[in-house]
């Protein structure tokens, strides 16, 4: 089982290095097993045995860490969720996957008691403050859990902006997905020290905390990612490689002293989570020449990541090719697979992919198939194996009967020298069904007009593909995980 094995192996191995880093405090791998198993059997005398979820609301700290493994040690069901979370959606989250437990950090617009008085199935809620009392107390027996590798290990809920997040069910045999394909991506090792920016409760968040407990690497944990903190980081521990996702990357890149940084302990990094504009990583590169450059991509239905650069390619405009434990094809509107080289749907197949969204059987029947989960992400290949993402398929834009994929044109306005951060949506128009426009952020003192930028796009885009509209703003919304809220975008396009 992947968190007996792994964790009990790099305790043996590394029993006093520093598994865990968080705002000056460290724990070692010993310490980090302790206390998970403590917590574990904490909650095992609250009554938490076999399949009960466990829902973790916290920021990133180390509670989280040992909340995630205690539960996996009982054969329980981690519900990892956002803390950004409003009172009606942590409500929601939880009556629907049935939640027995919450381990939950106090919000002054949250009122956990009230929760808990309204949902049946909540009998306990943890406070994260309590942890530590509860854990002193505890014996560091290993619960004697019979697990199988089709138990549910997993619910992630979905971070939609439309409709109620759907829940991705994963058993436990899926926990096993990412670090094989870690294992072939990338060449991690005891030595390395990675920084986790990213939200625990996301999936991109959860593979750093597998990172740490296969291969024996130190984990620099940050509550939440500030652009100026993360990069001291980075440079106080000699952070050597992390993922993030492009709009942090941008935030980066927007730091007047990112300059005064010595980034040369990089030796690799990944932009994870959407289609990213080479301009971005070149740009990025200058200040960590050290480093390779690595662009991925995957879903939390499917055990991610599923594709990544390989270490020995500096083609970064793909986002690299298939883990060998999935099988990746692309397929038109009909579900017949298209010549090499063809735009189509990306499906993937193999044992990673989830077992279904939990308690939503229609939505599971409509992306799982029988030859694999159909993603909504449009992409191709190239004769070399190599995946491009070209977009979304709900995101492609159709204008005049012609295609448009937004990541193409936004990668044409990141050419601008003035130009920070953008986002490209198709809205409503009489003549041509849709058009193309763009939300562009400038970089600090720069002033150029959107006539200006719609000029320039000329110069790199049909015309057909060159916004009809662009809209400079202050800054794009973005959830939590870093990415920019396109739906959010469209809404107010049409207000």
């Amino acid at each position: 089982m992947f968190i007996k094995e792994f964790l009990e192996k790099s305790v043996t191995r590394f029993a006093d290095k520093m598994a865990l880093v968080f705002k000056g405090k460290e724990v070692t791998f010993q310490q980090l097993k302790e206390r998970s198993l403590k917590l574990a059997n904490a909650l095992s005398e609250r009554g938490v045995s076999k399949a009960d979820k466990i829902a973790i609301y916290l920021p990133n700290c180390p509670e989280y860490v040992y909340s995630y493994l205690a539960c996996l040690y009982l054969g329980g069901v981690a519900v990892p969720l956002d803390f950004m979370l409003k009172e009606d959606e942590l409500t929601s989250c939880l009556e629907h996957c049935e939640a027995k437990v919450l381990i939950a950090m106090p919000r002054n617009e949250v009122e956990l008691e009230k929760i808990k008085q309204n949902l049946p199935s909540l009998e306990t809620v943890i406070l994260c403050a309590d942890i530590e009392g509860l854990i002193a107390q505890a014996q560091s027996d290993v619960p004697q859990a019979d697990i199988k590798d089709s138990d549910p290990s997993l619910i992630m809920y979905t971070s939609g902006t439309t409709g109620r997040p759907k829940g991705i069910l994963l058993n436990y045999k899926h926990l096993e997905g990412s670090p094989a394909a870690m294992d072939h991506f990338v060449d991690l090792s005891n030595k390395d020290i990675k920084i986790c920016a990213i939200p625990l409760s996301h999936i991109g968040g959860f593979i750093y905390i597998q990172n740490c407990i296969q291969f024996g690497i130190t984990l620099i944990l940050m509550d939440r990612f500030n652009p100026f903190e993360f990069l001291s980081l980075v440079q106080q521990h000699h952070v050597t490689c992390f993922h993030i996702v492009p709009p942090m990357y941008n935030a980066l890149l927007t730091l007047k002293e990112i300059e005064r940084f010595n980034l040369s302990s990089l030796r690799w990094v990944v932009v994870f989570g959407a289609p990213s504009s080479p301009e971005i990583m070149a740009r990025f590169h200058k200040y960590c020449p050290n480093a390779r450059l690595l662009n991925g991509w995957g879903m939390t239905e499917t055990c991610p990541p599923n594709t990544v650069t390989p270490l020995d390619s500096d083609n970064i405009t793909s986002v690299g090719k298939p883990a060998p434990n999935c099988k990746i094809k692309i397929v038109d509107d009909d579900g017949q697979e298209v010549t090499l080289g063809q735009v189509g749907e990306i499906v993937i197949s193999g044992w990673i992919v989830m077992d279904g969204y939990y308690k939503d059987p229609e939505a599971t029947a409509e992306v799982k198939k029988r030859d694999g989960l159909y993603t909504g992400d449009l992409g191709r290949f190239d004769e070399k194996g190599f995946l491009y993402i070209v977009g979304r398929k709900k995101e492609m834009i159709k204008v005049g009967g012609q295609i448009v994929y937004a990541p193409e044109v936004e990668a044409a306005l990141y050419k601008h020298e003035a130009v920070a951060e953008c986002a490209v949506v198709g809205v409503p128009d009489r003549m041509k069904g849709e058009a193309v426009k763009a939300y562009v952020v400038l970089k600090e003192g720069m002033n150029v007009s959107p006539e200006e930028i719609r000029y320039f796009a000329r110069q790199h885009l049909a015309n057909f593909k060159v916004p009809h509209t662009i809209e400079l703003r202050l800054d794009l919304p973005k959830n939590r995980t870093g990415k920019v809220d396109k739906g959010l975008l469209k809404q107010e396009a049409l207000t």
